[in-house]
């Protein structure tokens, strides 16, 4: 009973090793802006993701076996601890590339603002006075 249960705890480590793998090749890909290949990545990511769960659902019914039937746990414990060392990382490096896709689009909005602010200033007019105005034909205003 306790092999298996070892057994399951380094699947799940090499598994979340994956996912750290993954997540570092998922920033370079987000700073590089190659949406293609990052589509494939996340596809990938969510099935390792899935596998992940399925096998903490195993890992759990086998611990709760060993325990139940007595056999010493610390073993697996330890084993455990390092998969959770392992979820730190990558929790972090969810965070930072969260960081990182809020950065992306900040930067987009803003020159979305800025290229509105450049047709507002090529579109812009003087009447008579010689007071600037914008050319109400762009906007679709007539008076």
């Amino acid at each position: 009973m306790m092999s298996s249960l070892l057994s399951a705890i380094d699947k799940q480590f090499e598994q979340l090793t994956q996912l750290k793998a993954l997540l570092e090749n998922e920033l370079h890909l987000i700073s590089s802006r190659e949406p293609e290949t990052l589509m494939g990545l996340l596809k990938d990511k969510e099935a390792l993701l899935n596998e992940i769960e399925q096998q903490d659902a195993s890992i759990s019914s086998l611990f709760e076996k060993a325990k139940n039937n007595g056999e010493s746990t610390e073993e697996a414990i330890a084993a455990m601890n390092k998969c959770n060392a392992v979820i730190h990382e990558c929790k972090y490096l969810t965070q930072i590339n969260a960081k990182s896709v809020e950065q992306g689009q900040l930067r987009l909005t803003h020159l979305r603002n800025l290229m509105m602010e450049l047709r507002a200033r090529e579109s812009m007019t003087y009447d008579r006075s010689g007071k600037p105005r914008g050319d109400a034909s762009s906007k679709g205003i007539t008076a």
